[in-house]
This record gives C-alpha cells, sequence and structure tokens, in this order.
C-alpha cells in the first residue's frame, strides 16, 4: 500500500479523532481508512492510535508519528504547488478579515510584510466586524477568515498558525499595594481588566487548570490595547497575550502576577474555502504567514 496515502489517512484520522469523520474529508470509506492506519501500524511495528467504541486518539508514538507526517506531508504538498506554480504567478485580489485586536498587533505585521513582499497581490484586509457564524466571510466576500477559537467544519479548510500564551500582570504599584496574590481563589479579591470576550479566565498551574469568573471588574474592553494602557496605569490585574504587553514586562512596567499559572491555550486558525480558483493566492499567503510566525512566536520566550 502506497506510504503517502497511509500517512495522509493517519493524519487526517488525528487531526479528527474518527474513522469516519476522517474517511468524509478525504472521500473515502470508513473501513478502508481503517485499513491504511492498521498498515501503517504494521509497517512500523508499533500502535499508533487507541480504538474505542466512541472514540479515536493518539498513542504516544502515535503523536510523535503525527507531527513528523503531518509536517512531510505539508512540506510535500507545498514544494508540490511550488513546482506547478512555475507555470503561473500568484497575484489578484486577497481579501481577509480577522478579529480587532490580532490585527491590530501581530497578524498586521505579518499581512504587511506579505503585502510588501508580494506586489501582485493586492490585499484588503479588514480587522473587526466579524460574525459570530465563524463561516460567514465567504459570503461577504472574503477569501481567508483568521480566528483564536477551535473550528471544525467538513466544507472548510482550516490551517493552525501559531500558538498563543497569556500572561496575567499588573503594575508593580497596583501589586504593591495589595496582598500578595499566591493562589487563582484570591483573584476574587482584586480589582480585574476583563476583556469583554474573556468574562471566565481560564489559568493552568500546580498540574490543576482553575476556570476563574472575575468578580470584581472594574474596567472592561473589547481591545487588549486599551486594556494594557489600564494595567500599565495601576488599574488592576489583567489576563493578556504575551506579545502584547511583553515590552512592557521587559521594561518592569508590568510584573507577572501568579507566575506558576498561564493563561488559556489558544491558537491562531486561518480558515478558506478549498475553493481552485483561489487555491494558489491563498496558499502562497497561508505559507507565508505560517512562515512569518515560525520566526517571530506568540508565545513565552
Amino acid at each position: 500500500m502506497d506510504r503517502i496515502t497511509v500517512m495522509r489517512s493517519f493524519v487526517q484520522v488525528g487531526e479528527e479523532g474518527s474513522f469516519s469523520r476522517a474517511a468524509r474529508r478525504l472521500g473515502l470509506s470508513g473501513s478502508l481508512v481503517s485499513r491504511h492506519v492498521a498498515e501503517l501500524e504494521r509497517q512500523l511495528d508499533i500502535r499508533l492510535v487507541n480504538r474505542t467504541a466512541r472514540a479515536v486518539t493518539l498513542t504516544a508514538a502515535g503523536r510523535r508519528y503525527y507531527d513528523f507526517a503531518d509536517r512531510m506531508l505539508h512540506d510535500l504538498d507545498a514544494e508540490d504547488a511550488a513546482l506547478r506554480g512555475m507555470r503561473e504567478r500568484a497575484e489578484g485580489p486577497l481579501a481577509v478579515i480577522c478579529p480587532k485586536w490580532i490585527g491590530n498587533l501581530d497578524l498586521g505585521e505579518a499581512i504587511a510584510d506579505f503585502a510588501v513582499d508580494h506586489p501582485k497581490i493586492h490585499v484588503r484586509f479588514e480587522v473587526g466586524g466579524m460574525s459570530d457564524r465563524a463561516f460567514d466571510f465567504l459570503d461577504q466576500g472574503y477569501d481567508v477568515a483568521f480566528h483564536t477559537r477551535d473550528l471544525r467544519d467538513s466544507t472548510m479548510l482550516i490551517r493552525k498558525l501559531a500558538d498563543i500564551d497569556y500572561v496575567l500582570c499588573a503594575s508593580p504599584e497596583y501589586l504593591a499595594g495589595r496582598p500578595p496574590l499566591t493562589e487563582p481563589a484570591q483573584l476574587a479579591d482584586h480589582d480585574c481588566l476583563v476583556h469583554l470576550n474573556d468574562p471566565i479566565w481560564h489559568l493552568h498551574g500546580n498540574g490543576r487548570e482553575v476556570h476563574s469568573k472575575v468578580l470584581t471588574a472594574v474596567y472592561s474592553s473589547n481591545s487588549y490595547l486599551t486594556l494594557r494602557k489600564a494595567a500599565v496605569r495601576g488599574r488592576g490585574l489583567a489576563l493578556m497575550p504575551i506579545r502584547t504587553v511583553a515590552a512592557d514586562l521587559d521594561a518592569g512596567l508590568l510584573e507577572r502576577a501568579l507566575p506558576d499559572h498561564r493563561g488559556p491555550a489558544r491558537s491562531l486558525y486561518a480558515v478558506h474555502s478549498p475553493g481552485a480558483h483561489t487555491l494558489r493566492r491563498v496558499r502562497v499567503f497561508l505559507d507565508y504567514i505560517t512562515t512569518w510566525f515560525t520566526r517571530n512566536p506568540m508565545t513565552a520566550t
């Protein structure tokens, strides 16, 4: 059996957590996808997935091989596309939309660099104004939409671009004027600066996850940029994307609170249609943005 074919089936199963859903994405039968994975396990002489009546999960070896296979298939597809693209140039209009906070920061930087390096692609980039329905962007005339929440849709192509680290922080003046903050339960005694989309703070530390509903939101906004300004001025604690406040942390304008706890596990995703009429432009764009975030991660250093 062709190794690349069985690897594609395995990677899709790893993404979907289901043979049947993977089969639908690949246009194959569930039994054939199951045989592909079994054949790959036979070739490698190791179990890659745990099969139960309700779900299919990757073993530790399966997770390792998934990362390798996904990377290899991506590189293979990218090289194939690059060779095919020698006969055509990526050019024309490309419409992109994303949430305001990420568009005003890292993603805006990445897309500006792309526009400079690919002048034949005319980018229309809009921030904010996104529908609550994740896939309405196509009806609104956009080619690509960026999201920071997990998405699944059998008719869309979804690519993870980067991980986003969050940090709980406040000004030194604020922290000095309050009792020491040593555990998440004490957040109820503090003034908090809250993003309107995050009324519950999710913190991970000491081997457990804590969901803390903010009781005292003394300042709230739909913009992390304005929350940062309030935090620097000493108004309270804020749970912020690390890249939003990295310079303030380095300069001592802000300090980490609860340093043994990290913020929510979030990622940046790009969503686009599999339509062939935009495939070349979109692929070039997403490959560029993926590489940009590899060089400029949104994670703690």
